[in-house]
């Protein structure tokens, strides 16, 4: 678990295996602790995979009632190509824009600048059920320049185009790694619970 030093505000967190609540037997638990809207990143590095180029993020969320004030919620994917550069599927549901946002990089490979930018899909962590597992589904795939197709998303079997284009790829310096990113954006002050069961990357 890493604070984003990219945020203002100061977090920190936890996570843990739990056998509940979950769906298949046991989920995976992440508390985030925040204040100023500061906000904690918990990653996972599960596969060596330079080449494959579409992927589909399926994954089950739960946020318990009583749950503390949360802005975004974070899931990405990383990956190195072939070319040693890393390409970044970053996706979330933004709060503050009440829209599900990916990112890009509006600088080169070597000199990165990420922004968030909006979709016209809405979507609001705050809007989200309490105590009930809502299925997550994103779909992209990229070139072998790191410009990724965002095409699109899918929250409790509605799904929505995005069909959005953006250059992602940044000169990290990583070894062979595709990771997995779960962030937790606080709002003010406070604890966040959120819980990710049955995660499933599919690439191809």
């Amino acid at each position: 678990a890493t604070r984003d030093s990219a945020m203002s505000g100061s977090a920190s967190g936890s996570t843990a295996v739990v056998t509940s609540p979950t769906l298949s037997g046991h989920a995976r638990r992440f508390t985030a602790h925040y204040s100023g809207s500061g906000g904690m990143r918990f990653s996972k590095s599960f596969g060596d995979d330079r080449t494959s180029t579409n992927f589909l993020y399926d994954g089950w969320v739960y946020i318990p009632a009583g749950t503390g004030s949360i802005a975004n919620i974070e899931m990405d994917l990383n990956q190195t190509m072939s070319n040693g550069d890393t390409v970044i599927f970053g996706f979330q549901c933004d709060g503050y824009r009440g829209k599900w946002d990916y990112s890009k990089n509006k600088g080169s490979a070597a000199k990165p600048s990420g922004e968030w930018v909006s979709t016209s899909v809405a979507c609001n962590p705050s809007s989200w059920s309490r105590s009930k597992w809502h299925h997550v589904q994103i779909s992209y795939s990229r070139n072998s320049s790191g410009t990724i197709d965002y095409k699109s998303v899918t929250l409790d079997g509605t799904t929505h185009s995005i069909n959005a284009s953006a250059f992602n790829a940044r000169k990290l310096g990583w070894g062979s790694s595709i990771e997995t990113n779960f962030q937790i954006d606080g709002r003010g002050s406070g604890t966040a619970t959120v819980y990710l069961d049955k995660l499933t990357v599919s690439r191809w």
